[in-house]
C-alpha cells in the first residue's frame, strides 16, 4: 500500500543555507522508492536538488518536485554491525571499533589501531563504573579544599622531617602516576569505565604530587634527599609489562602499605595543614586500592593461574631490590620524630614504638588484601614479608 508522499516546507531556505537537513530527515522515514514532495521558493532550488540528490543516491523529480529515495542512501549503515550496547560489554571488540562509542553503528572499513589490553577478563571488573562516580564526586581542589595560611610555628627540625617524608611521598606518587598512565593508552576504549577509572587515578596522583609538593616548600625550605635505593624500588614497577602484575605490586602491596602510612601521618602530623593532606590523599588511594582489587578478585576467578604469577613477580622484584638500601634511613628517622612529637629522649623513643607498630600495620594490611584475593596465610605470611622496604 503506497503511503502518501509528505510535504517538505523549505520557504526561502536554499542548499547554499541548510536545506537539505529538512530533505534528509523527511527522508529518513521513507522506505527505498518512495517520495517526499519539496515546497520551496529560492531560484536555485530545483538544480541543488537535482546535484544533491545525485550525490547522495536519490532521484529528483522535477515535473512533480519529488525527490525519490534511492538504494544507495545511508550507505554508511550498510553492513554495519553494532558495537556492543552502551552497557553490553563483548568479551574481545574487535580492532575497528577502535574509538568509536560502545553501542555505535560501526560503518565496514577504517582504520583498526590495535590496543594491546583488549581482553575483557584481563582488565575488566563491575564496579569500575561506581567508582568511577565516586571518583568524580570526591575530586577536591588543593586550593578550596585546605587552608594553606596554617601557621607553621614547631621546631624546625621537626619541619625538616615533614619535607623529608613529603620528598620521600613524591617520588613514590610520580611512580603511581606513571603506572596507570602507562597503560591507560594499552586499554580498548571498549572498556571505557577501566580508562575512566585509569585516567581519574592519574589525575589524583598529579594533584598528590602538586600538594605534596608545596607542603615541603612552604616554609622555604628545599627538597630533602632522594636514595638510589628509593628510585631502584619504583623503577621495577615502571619495568612491569604486564597490567595486572603491575596492578598488584602497585596497589595491592605498594598504595596498600601507603594506606596506613598516610593515616599514621594523619594521627601524627605536627600540624593541621599535614594532617589535612593527608586525610585527603588517603581517601584517594584507598579508591585506587578498592578498583585494584576489585579487577584482581575477578581475574583471579577466571584465571586461578594469576596467583602464581603474582607470586612469582613479589619475589623476582624482592630478587631485584635484595641488594639495595631499601627505605631511606632518613625517613624512617623522620616518621619517628613525627610520631615521637618532641625531639627529646622520650619523644624519640615514643616515636620508634610508634614506627615499629606502623610497620605491623602494614604488614598486616598486605596479608588481608593478599588472603582476599586467595593466597593461604602462609603464602601470604611469606609474600608479606618479601614486600620491598620502601613502602610501595
Amino acid at each position: 500500500m503506497n503511503r502518501e508522499p509528505p510535504a517538505v516546507e523549505l520557504g526561502d531556505l536554499g542548499f547554499d543555507g541548510g536545506a537539505h537537513v529538512l530533505v534528509k530527515l523527511a527522508l529518513a522515514d521513507r522506505a527505498v522508492g518512495e517520495h517526499v514532495v519539496v515546497h520551496g521558493s529560492h531560484p536555485e532550488l530545483a538544480h541543488h536538488l537535482a546535484v544533491w540528490c545525485r550525490q547522495q543516491g536519490h532521484t529528483w523529480h522535477a515535473s512533480t518536485t519529488t525527490v525519490e529515495r534511492g538504494t544507495a542512501a545511508g550507505a554508511a549503515w550498510v553492513g554495519a554491525q553494532r558495537a556492543g550496547g552502551p552497557a553490553e560489554v563483548v568479551e574481545h571488540p574487535p580492532a575497528d571499533w577502535a574509538l568509536a562509542a560502545r553501542g555505535a553503528a560501526i560503518e565496514p572499513g577504517g582504520p583498526a589501531p590495535r590496543f594491546a589490553l583488549d581482553d575483557r577478563d584481563a582488565v575488566w571488573t563491575e564496579r569500575a563504573a561506581d567508582l568511577y562516580a565516586q571518583a568524580a564526586a570526591a575530586q577536591w581542589d588543593p586550593r578550596a579544599a585546605i587552608d594553606w595560611t596554617t601557621a607553621i610555628d614547631h621546631d624546625p627540625r621537626v619541619e625538616h622531617a615533614v619535607v623529608q617524608v613529603m620528598t620521600f611521598l613524591i617520588e613514590n606518587e610520580q611512580a603511581a602516576l606513571v603506572v596507570p598512565a602507562r597503560f591507560l593508552g594499552q586499554i580498548h576504549p571498549h572498556f571505557r569505565e577501566i580508562q575512566q577509572m585509569l585516567a581519574v587515578t592519574v589525575a589524583d596522583e598529579a594533584r598528590h604530587i602538586e600538594v605534596f609538593t608545596r607542603r615541603a616548600t612552604c616554609t622555604g625550605r628545599p627538597l630533602a634527599l632522594s636514595t638510589v635505593g628509593g628510585r631502584a624500588s619504583l623503577q621495577t614497577l615502571l619495568d612491569e609489562p604486564d597490567y595486572a602484575v603491575a596492578s598488584f605490586l602497585l596497589s595491592v602491596m605498594g598504595e596498600g602499605t601507603f594506606l596506613s602510612l598516610l593515616g599514621f601521618l594523619e594521627r601524627h602530623a605536627p600540624d593541621p595543614l599535614t594532617r589535612r593532606i593527608a586525610q585527603l590523599t588517603r581517601n584517594d588511594e584507598a579508591r585506587h586500592v578498592a578498583f585494584s582489587m576489585a579487577h584482581l578478585e575477578r581475574h583471579l576467578a577466571l584465571e586461578p593461574d594469576l596467583r602464581e604469577r603474582l607470586a612469582h613477580a613479589v619475589e623476582r622484584r624482592h630478587r631485584a631490590l635484595q641488594h639495595t638500601a631499601g627505605l631511606n634511613d632518613d625517613v624512617f628517622d623522620a616518621l619517628v620524630l613525627l610520631a615521637g612529637g618532641a625531639v627529646t629522649p622520650t619523644g624519640v623513643a615514643d616515636g620508634w614504638r610508634a614506627v615499629q607498630q606502623l610497620q605491623h600495620e602494614m604488614a598486616d594490611g598486605r596479608r588481608s588484601r593478599l588472603a582476599r584475593l586467595g593466597f593461604s596465610t602462609d603464602e601470604a605470611d611469606t609474600l608479606s614479608s618479601l614486600h620491598t622496604r620502601n613502602f610501595m
